[in-house]
């Protein structure tokens, strides 16, 4: 269908009785109110909204979005079915991506830019969805306490060592599910629980989230610590002189965990060439405006990241493919509830 038969986002949001519907429709547009646009369910909100403006900028295209979580995002998608005004689902993580897609939410797009521009592992093998920002779950340390040589793997956090001095991202998170997803794809579901029972044996401070995580390490309030990368860079812009290091683990088994942000093109869009030419746009030419204010990776590998990631060092990054998470997030959380880890 062509984007001038495009249904108005705020239009179609009013008329779904399913789900709640935002105070003043909760729509945002990059700037300009004329020519064609697209519109893009969005989980993710930290400068997300600069990207957008200058894909309109140079391409004409105008994006109007609608921010929640990935969930939220996703129910809405599937409440709303074949009269959903979404052309693109963007998240910040894989699972929900994945979880779209099995819900034939999503759409697949084949494009040779995509494919040339998003490494394997961190695409949908049947083209439904792409990453475009890649973020890096690292072990961190207390730089007066700690050094690297005493560092190896997730699964060594274990060791009594660590006793009293680990803290930990909460069981609800999307992050911790996701590494623990990791550990079930590569060791079975029998080995990952024998790492969180190790970790748990170590009675880790549970803290809400990775911000908090970085600055109870720095305080001297926790040796080690579980975090993303981007967080570690972003409190070091506020504080130079924090003194917390970063360590990639698993460098000599599956590699360090990786997992994405990421979009797809809905089964409802009316605009797919747009909707495409948006995703094309930000793998390629728009990789270092979407990731660079966040401190991400670029999942294109021919951009360079920003000079704070450079400066963390190269790793080798776990090929399992993101998709496989999801497979794997029931069991993960089972065996976070049976650990007592909360």
């Amino acid at each position: 269908m062509p984007v001038s038969a495009s249904r108005p986002l705020c239009a179609a949001l009013a008329g779904l009785a399913v789900l709640p519907v935002l105070a003043g429709c909760g729509i945002t547009a990059s700037s300009g109110d004329e020519g064609p646009a697209i519109q893009v369910y969005s989980a993710r909100t930290y400068g997300a909204e600069k990207a957008y403006e200058r894909f309109t900028q140079e391409t004409g295209v105008r994006v109007e979005f609608l921010n929640g979580s990935d969930a939220e995002l996703r129910e809405r998608l599937e409440a709303e079915g074949a009269d959903s005004p979404a052309d693109v689902y963007l998240t910040v993580d894989a699972a929900n991506l994945s979880l779209a897609a099995e819900q034939d939410l999503l759409q697949p797009v084949r494009s040779t830019e995509l494919e040339q521009a998003v490494p394997a592992s961190l695409r949908d093998p049947q083209d439904r969805w792409y990453g475009l920002a890649e973020r890096a779950r690292v072990i961190i340390y207390d730089e007066d306490q700690v050094t690297p040589d005493q560092l190896s793997t997730y699964a060594a956090l274990s060791d009594p060592a660590w006793k009293g001095g680990l803290c930990m991202r909460t069981s609800t998170s999307p992050y911790t599910q996701s590494l623990v997803a990791s550990l079930v794809a590569h060791g079975g579901e029998a080995g990952a629980r024998e790492v969180i029972d190790g970790w748990m044996a170590n009675d880790p401070q549970i803290l809400a989230n990775d911000t908090e995580i970085i600055r109870t390490v720095d305080a001297g309030g926790c040796t080690v610590g579980i975090t993303n990368h981007y967080y570690v860079a972003r409190e070091e812009a506020k504080d130079p002189d924090l003194g917390v290091g970063v360590f990639f683990p698993d460098q000599a088994g599956n590699g360090t965990h990786v997992n994405i942000s990421g979009a797809g093109v809905t089964r409802s869009a009316d605009d797919v060439p747009r909707a495409t030419q948006f995703l094309e746009w930000l793998a390629t030419t728009g990789q270092s405006q979407f990731v660079d204010g966040n401190f991400e990776y670029p999942v294109n590998r021919s951009v360079e990241p920003v000079e704070a990631l450079v400066e963390m060092g190269e790793f080798r990054r776990d090929e399992l493919n993101v998709g496989e998470l999801r497979r794997h997030n029931a069991t993960a959380v089972q065996i976070l509830t049976d650990a007592g880890y909360r």
